[in-house]
């Protein structure tokens, strides 16, 4: 037998529309829902409801409790059932309720703008656009909500911003993306749209916590994934080069990690915001910042690592280091105390070791400017030429991993690996391929209909470092 149908206000839940409002009217979004009632003792409402009869019969509501308790009657409880009048339930859930004497009534949610999502309420306002949704999707960071809206949505912007701002607790500042771009440094002009007019962020990624003005630098909070990946290939104790830095969510995490990391930046307002991301995470002494053109930092690390290394002084003591020498006092210790109560002369006192000199060699090479890093791939050629003439320096030291954000327009995974090592090989002046020592092409995520972002990794090859 086939059940009556279920109240069609409970079936799809929506506001009232208001299509082509512009001036948010929060009064207009209310909505009252008739359902019915069944008044049971308050002492079997648990048995009742995990009772079969009552599977898929209650009201399932977001934010709405379906059993009701009234101060006035403590005797008794209400449960709100999925429809509209007691003919629609059941004819085995309403034998059963009437047979354990549950009383029917009626009950009326009422809804309120408070109660719509985001998608709600702009599905209410704006205008069907050849069946598109609206753009109620958003990225957050610290306080502010960053939406890309398309011209068709431009004249309800500030609509769209103050139900951002009314419906996300966490969210004070509502910026619209302009197709303006500072080429230079790749961060784009941006409108506030709702909210207040503060760009000043601060967020928490990779175990860190950064601040930084969001309108002068480059920050994507959906590459989250990508940083906790690449970090991953870094240990304690390694060198790090990251020539295009940012404000650091590659470079403070590593360094806080244990590795050392020589980190650079183009963008003044990058580097005033990384200096601050330093301090505030306390990795100074394993992170080395400076301000130049990626192409030149890559070609003067190698010698830098090598020549100006960091020491003792400046990095963060080594844990398992100091971890073995305090277990080694403490057992020199107990041995003293046996051989004095064994009346045994004390051991010549050995002196202490010191902590092993940190990597002069660089590990890894991070280049995260999908946009052009490919393009600063020829800085490698011959920039590890200068250490054959170091004292101590051996040509067989394993040379960096490379690894190199970059987009492609070819959706396919082998026409996409085929077109980035293409264009690789072209800046890199050396064979890029599957065949080369660790290499590996990561797909990191779709950053437009018809474009996606890699990691290319790759060794850095003899013929280039040396050329």
């Amino acid at each position: 037998m086939s059940q009556p149908a279920p109240s069609p206000s409970l079936r799809d839940l929506r506001p009232p529309q208001h299509q082509g409002m512009r001036n948010l009217d929060k009064s207009k979004f209310g909505l009252s829902v008739p359902v019915v009632t069944a008044r049971i003792p308050a002492g079997s409402v648990g048995a009742v409801l995990k009772h079969p009869m009552l599977r898929g019969q209650l009201v399932d509501i977001a934010k709405v409790k379906s059993v009701l308790v009234n101060p006035d009657e403590p005797e008794a409880r209400r449960v709100l059932l999925r429809v509209s009048d007691p003919t629609q339930l059941p004819k085995q859930t309403k034998e059963y309720l009437e047979g354990i004497g549950a009383q029917f009534g009626s009950y009326n949610i009422d809804l309120d703008y408070d109660y719509w999502s985001v998608h709600d309420v702009l599905t209410s306002i704006l205008p069907n656009l050849d069946g598109e949704d609206p753009p109620s999707s958003f990225t957050q960071t610290g306080h502010l909500a960053h939406v890309n809206l398309r011209d068709e949505w431009l004249p309800y912007k500030h609509i769209i911003g103050q139900v951002i701002v009314d419906k996300v607790s966490s969210v004070t500042t509502v910026v619209n993306k302009l197709n303006s771009i500072h080429a230079q440094f790749r961060y784009f002009d941006m409108e506030v749209i709702a909210g207040k007019d503060d760009f000043v962020v601060s967020t928490h990624e990779s175990g860190c916590s950064f601040t930084f003005d969001f309108s002068k630098v480059y920050w994507n909070s959906r590459l989250h994934t990508e940083h906790e990946r690449l970090l991953s290939h870094f240990t304690p104790g390694q060198v790090v080069a990251d020539a295009m830095a940012g404000v650091g969510p590659f470079a403070v995490p590593a360094a806080k990690k244990g590795a050392y990391v020589l980190a650079n930046d183009l963008n003044p307002e990058s580097v005033k915001w990384m200096r601050e991301n330093q301090a505030r995470n306390k990795v100074e002494p394993r992170l080395r910042i400076t301000e130049d053109d990626a192409r030149a930092f890559i070609r003067r690390a190698p010698l830098e690592a090598w020549t100006k290394p960091f020491t003792r002084s400046e990095a963060v003591r080594n844990r398992a280091w100091e971890k073995a020498q305090r277990a080694a006092r403490v057992q020199a210790k107990k041995e003293k105390e046996e051989r004095e109560s064994a009346g045994l002369p004390e051991l010549v006192k050995e002196e202490e070791k010191e902590e092993p000199a940190a990597p002069q060699t660089i590990d890894h090479y991070v280049m995260n400017l999908p946009d052009s890093a490919l393009e600063f791939l020829d800085a490698y050629m011959g920039s590890f030429t200068p250490l054959l003439s170091q004292p101590g320096y051996d040509r067989t030291t394993p040379l960096p991993l490379i690894h190199v954000h970059c987009f492609t327009r070819e959706l396919e995974p082998e026409t996409a690996s085929a077109d980035i090592c293409e264009r690789a090989t072209g800046y890199l002046g050396h064979s890029v391929s599957p065949d080369m020592d660790d290499f590996h092409l990561h797909a990191v995520r779709r950053v437009a209909p018809n474009k996606d972002m890699y990691c290319l990794t790759f060794r850095l090859p003899e013929a280039v470092a040396y050329a």
